[in-house]
């Protein structure tokens, strides 16, 4: 189903120059200690931050540039410790991490508390600052944003507590020497900082349009969405209040904020897994998923917020589930362009329409032996890279290191065209999974003369109308529809998108996917705040500024 790419691969792009480091360092040929390298996080730019154990007994912290493919040193500590958070500040100065306390009782933090934090300056190695000495886990995340401001240095820092609150730090800096970049006024940093909210049970960052989403709970469930400005202001730009079962979160969950290593949350503890995606032709989807466990079930929704409403999916799992299946409960979000494919491994793959919500025929869905994405892990060590300006995903095997750009594969929608059916899904119950495809190919794909000329030929091989549909009539306005929404794409909401709407009655094999249940919601508001006045808006509001 997706056409995975490697991008990066932990072994042969970090681990390999490490060995050769370190046995320069051992004044050895080969080194065969163990450096138990461990990707920490991935920042704006694609750079990748990892740490691993130096020959000497220390912990050292090093860089990949995604772009120069180079990698780069950036701190060592004298001794072993645990980095559960870390982030660069974008001029690459300052070095924010948090340091988990060794359950082991050896190497033990000073002063003695679960998570130190500490803000290092590292152009060169310099002072070190303690921000934090808390007993729950702390994230940091320095802001990358683009500014005019060359004249003045300074940088600013998230902290992202477990106690359910988000602080910033506007770090001053200065320059000594012509070179040295230290911090200014360090004593002074605890009055610089601004608290952005509080009383979280979920929070996400999206470091591409330096946004945050926070879920508060009072009388209801509140998403914000908080947008950070190259101002270094930031201001609350929407709320949407979501429908959640009571205690969805056991402690405060942290999404896209790097990788702690030393913290497991065990899937049964996981009540609702959610995810935000958006993207630029301006569609917010909000993604969870709830397990039910006793009944065999799975709910999942997806709250398409640019069309004011929300889709709920009650899946049927089937009694026959292995222990090994079991511990998969929730299924994976993937961010393709304007659909969302909601995956679990060995189950179902639903890619979810979000521009065309209407009909189910228009989202595609597959279960039994015909879900395969492809992977060659489990989909639970998978977690998904989303950026906005991207139309594919990216998909991190955190077991093995590597990362794989994914889109879908125009081959395997042609097989679901050309596939003889019939035999497995009698009275046209296979024509939903064709008119999905064949969308997909005509809409999503873009405009590419080769692909075209097959479903062409697939349409001269088929040319008496499918039971439930006429292919020719969705070949021709899919067509129309694509070049139009290209040249103004706000055409979309009054060109017609396909022949089924105008049927007298729709075909009931339109309507239904067998073992699904689904249910929609209408009008589902989200309050805009600040300068934005339309959800699309949102999305752009970070370019005029």
């Amino acid at each position: 189903m997706l056409k995975l790419k490697q991008k990066f691969d932990l072994h042969s792009d970090v681990v390999s120059d490490i060995l050769r480091k370190e046995a320069s360092v051992c004044r050895v040929k080969e080194y065969s200690g163990t450096v138990d390298t461990q990707i920490l996080n991935i920042e704006r730019d694609g750079g990748i931050l990892y740490s691993w154990k130096g020959a000497t007994g220390t912990t050292r912290i090093g860089k990949y540039d995604s772009n120069t493919k180079q990698n780069k040193l950036l701190y060592s500590f004298d001794k072993q410790v645990c980095v559960s958070s870390c982030s660069l500040n974008k001029e690459e100065t300052l070095l924010a991490v948090s340091l988990a306390q060794n359950t082991r009782g050896e190497e033990r933090l000073s002063p003695i508390s679960k998570c130190l934090t500490l803000l290092i300056e590292i152009h060169p190695i310099n002072n070190t600052k303690v921000l934090k000495a808390v007993d729950c886990r702390v994230k940091v995340q320095f802001l990358h944003q683009e500014t005019d401001r060359r004249s003045v240095l300074e940088s600013h820092l998230l902290l992202l507590t477990e106690d359910g609150y988000v602080d910033l730090y506007h770090v001053l800096l200065t320059k000594q020497e012509g070179y040295r970049v230290v911090m200014a006024n360090p004593e002074r940093l605890p009055k610089t900082v601004e608290r952005i909210v509080e009383d979280l049970s979920w929070v996400q960052w999206d470091g591409h349009t330096q946004r945050l989403y926070c879920l508060t709970h009072k009388d209801k469930f509140l998403l914000r969405c908080v947008q950070f400005y190259p101002s270094h202001s930031c201001e609350t730009v929407m709320e949407l209040p979501l429908e959640l079962p009571a205690n969805p979160f056991c402690t405060v969950k942290f999404v896209n904020l790097g990788f702690d290593h030393y913290h497991t949350e065990k899937p049964e503890q996981e009540l609702v897994r959610m995810k935000v995606f958006t993207n630029r032709i301006g569609s917010m989807c909000v993604c969870y998923s709830q397990p039910l466990k006793d009944k065999q079930e799975l709910i999942y929704t997806v709250v398409l917020v640019h069309k004011d409403c929300s889709k709920t999916f009650r899946v049927s799992l089937g009694s026959d589930q292995s222990q090994q299946k079991a511990t998969q409960l929730h299924p994976l979000f993937i961010p393709m362009g304007y659909y969302i494919l909601v995956y679990l491994q060995d189950y179902f793959l639903h890619c979810i329409n979000t521009r065309q919500q209407e009909m189910l025929c228009h989202s595609l869905f597959l279960s039994g032996h015909d879900v395969d994405l492809g992977l060659q892990c489990r989909s639970a060590n998978v977690t998904v890279l989303h950026a906005e300006e991207e139309s594919c995903g990216n998909l991190l095997d955190l077991a093995s290191g590597r990362i794989h750009s994914a889109e879908l594969s125009p081959a395997y929608l042609l097989q679901i065209l050309r596939s003889d059916t019939s035999a497995r899904c009698p009275s046209g119950k296979a024509d939903p999974q064709r008119l999905a495809a064949l969308h997909c190919l005509l809409v999503y794909m873009g405009n590419d003369p080769n692909l075209e000329l097959k479903i062409i030929e697939w349409l001269c091989d088929n040319v008496n109308a499918l039971e439930s549909f006429d292919q020719i009539q969705e070949f021709i306005l899919a067509s129309l529809y694509r070049i139009s929404y290209e040249k103004s794409l706000s055409l979309d909401k009054v060109l017609p998108y396909s022949s089924v709407f105008d049927k007298k009655e729709v075909p009931v094999c339109l309507q239904a996917i067998p073992g699904v249940l689904c249910t929609t919601e209408l009008h589902t508001e989200a309050v805009l705040k600040g300068k934005v006045t339309t959800c699309s808006s949102i999305f752009k509001t970070h370019l005029l500024h």
